[in-house]
């Protein structure tokens, strides 16, 4: 198969985030990458803009168009595939000419920051009959892989409760980069519940599986953010934050051949630093016949920025009362590919994809996988005008019924798209 034709919308050589050269680029430019993708244009603010980072990032000038206007680059008869790495507030204009024009779709996490229009670009996606990929990696990184095979094996029975303590979502508790201030402002729709918190929360059902009977319970402790500028790391001015900085979510677990019916689950995300010393993210999984300990001590972001320090798995067997290490490890070709650890979930991700157009939507995907179809129950937490309080999001979800907040919580679970062909495939 020849390599699949991309676009790329938000790769800048100015932007405010590397996202999409740190996590994307790499993969891309790799080996194993070029035989697969092959980048044939980019779209940024502008045509100049645009040029600029071809060059900047050594890309084919003579083979990468240059795009200032999203419809220009949905025009394009040479692009299979755009990919969209920018503000949430910008994916939906700058991804809906791409899916009217038929073209796949990878936009990253959350999809948009609106429940409405990221509605209408699941039922335009639906319509047009055109794959879409968000970027949730969590159900492609190897550690959390090696948890859910853990518990699989049944060596240690059934998972009986389950515990999380994380802190993060963005580096220091009182501060944020003066570029990020949006993660103060949840109308944006990029901030630590919507990004940290829900990547968390996705990768825990992944491994565990379904939780219902959903309780969440939200409290903005610190309104008063600090503005740093990144570039001298001095305080430049202050915003108030109307987003949640400690999220509460209690739960019960789905029965399946590993899992107990109604095992309890209990997750706690508080934004910033740890205590001093301890780690970043401690995940508790007890079972019949042992319990497992997974320990992350530089961040929550298994997909991501959690391995600037080892993350390690260990299991307690209570018959023995010894406690061994697991051992984990990336795919050996990204070993080989030298990628940074940021992209290697994004590259798996860009795998998965190449080898559902091989296999025409082999099923044997669809868990790494997601439709957006009824991922915006997440936002209606999040939905109250600014200024409103932690105190009327909790009197707001009070007042819903049950399988109200649980499909607001749940709304990461796998959902499928039937494609032309039949096949059902799709995020």
């Amino acid at each position: 198969m020849a390599p699949i034709r991309l676009g790329i919308i938000g790769l800048s050589s100015s932007a405010v985030t590397s996202w999409a050269s740190s996590a994307h680029l790499p993969y891309l430019l790799s080996a194993r990458g070029r035989s697969k993708y092959n980048i044939v244009a980019l779209c940024n603010s502008s045509v100049e803009s645009a040029k600029n980072a071809i060059e900047s990032y050594g890309l084919d000038a003579k083979n990468t168009r240059a795009y200032g206007d999203p419809k220009a680059l949905a025009g394009d008869p040479d692009v299979d595939l755009i990919v969209c790495c920018t503000r949430v507030d910008t994916h939906y204009s700058l991804i809906k000419p791409g899916i009217e024009a038929g073209k796949a779709a990878f936009v990253e996490w959350p999809l948009t920051h609106d429940v409405q229009l990221t509605r209408e670009l699941t039922d335009l996606a639906a319509e047009q009959g055109v794959r879409t990929v968000v970027g949730l990696q969590g159900h492609v990184t190897p550690v959390v892989l090696r948890i859910k095979a853990l518990l699989e094996e049944g060596i240690l029975g059934k998972v009986l409760s389950s515990e999380v303590r994380a802190y993060g979502g963005t580096i220091d508790r009182e501060t944020i980069a003066s570029g990020l201030s949006y993660f103060a402002d949840r109308k944006f729709g990029g901030n630590v519940f919507t990004i940290g918190f829900a990547h968390l929360f996705d990768y825990l059902q992944f491994a565990l599986g379904e939780a219902t009977d959903v309780h969440p319970h939200f409290q903005l402790q610190r309104p008063n953010v600090k503005l740093r500028e990144t570039s001298t790391n001095n305080i430049i001015g202050t915003t108030v934050s109307d987003v949640p900085d400690l999220i509460l979510v209690t739960g019960s677990l789905i029965g399946s051949n590993y899992t107990q019916h109604g095992a309890s689950l209990t997750v706690r995300f508080r934004r910033g630093q740890p205590f001093k010393g301890e780690p970043s993210l401690t995940w508790h999984i007890n079972c019949e016949l042992g319990e497992i300990r997974l320990t992350a001590p530089a961040g929550t972001s298994l997909q991501a920025h959690a391995y600037q320090e080892p993350v390690t798995i260990d299991v307690h067997h209570f018959s023995t009362d010894e406690v061994h290490r697991v051992q984990w490890e990336w795919p050996g070709w990204e070993e080989e590919a030298d990628l940074p650890m940021v992209g290697r979930s994004v590259a798996k991700l860009y795998e998965a994809f190449y080898e559902q157009s091989v296999t025409d939507g082999s099923p044997d995907c669809e868990d790494m996988l997601y439709d957006c179809d009824e991922l915006h129950h997440l936002y209606l937490i999040l939905q109250p005008s600014r200024g409103e309080t932690a105190a009327h999001l909790m009197t707001m979800l009070a007042g819903l019924s049950q399988p109200t907040v649980m499909e607001m919580v749940n709304a990461l679970r796998v959902l499928k798209v039937t494609d032309p062909s039949g096949a059902t495939w799709g995020l």
